[in-house]
């Protein structure tokens, strides 16, 4: 009797582990996002890979080209990103019952070169006037920062996400060009499969 009962117990383990194993593996683990705020708002290409690591975590990267002209930009008017380019891996902490679902905390590393954004006037003794002079000064940085959000996903894979946080450069190549702090910024656009 306890051996046809401890055999049931093992059988009965046996498959509810293969139940729970053929279950995780049919959760989908990737994400491809594009970032429309920035595509919208400083007029940059910002796309993004995420791999979900269990229901609770995920690792991810970016990668941000900014398409605005460096002599197009209207510094007061207008938003704009010093970054000419940045790839920026991260890490995510999901805090919620569902899958990768909901309010997260971001960790985050960025690589980025800066454009010098100072606007000199230069007097033009020739015609009599001042002119802008913008530098083409860069400078490579390395970044780390924290950032928060929240992603919501669809039945069918379809996900929107919202994201904020603040980076601080912390390794420069040029001082005079390089800003203090870099901005995480995002309403993403993507699909889980």
């Amino acid at each position: 009797m306890n051996k046809a009962l401890l055999g049931l117990l093992l059988f009965t383990s046996f498959l509810t582990f293969g139940q729970e194993t053929e279950q995780e593996a049919k959760v989908p683990h990737s994400e491809i996002k594009v970032n429309a705020f920035n595509l919208i708002v400083f007029k940059s290409l910002d796309f993004s890979y995420e791999y979900l690591i269990d229901s609770e975590s995920s690792i991810g990267i970016s990668a941000l080209i900014n398409l605005q002209d460096k002599d197009d930009r209207d510094f007061l008017n207008s938003p704009y990103y010093n970054e000419k380019f940045a790839i920026t891996p991260y890490y995510r902490r999901y805090f919620s019952s569902r899958y990768a679902w909901g309010f997260f905390l971001e960790a985050f590393g960025s690589y980025n070169v800066q454009d010098d954004n100072n606007e000199d006037y230069v007097y033009i003794a020739e015609i009599d006037t001042y002119d802008y002079v913008l530098s083409d000064e860069t400078s490579s940085n390395v970044a780390f920062g924290i950032a928060v959000g929240g992603k919501f996903v669809t039945n069918k894979g379809f996900l929107f996400e919202i994201f904020g946080g603040v980076g601080r450069n912390i390794i420069t190549s040029n001082n005079d060009v390089a800003s203090e702090f870099v901005p995480r910024l995002g309403a993403s656009l993507g699909w889980r499969f």
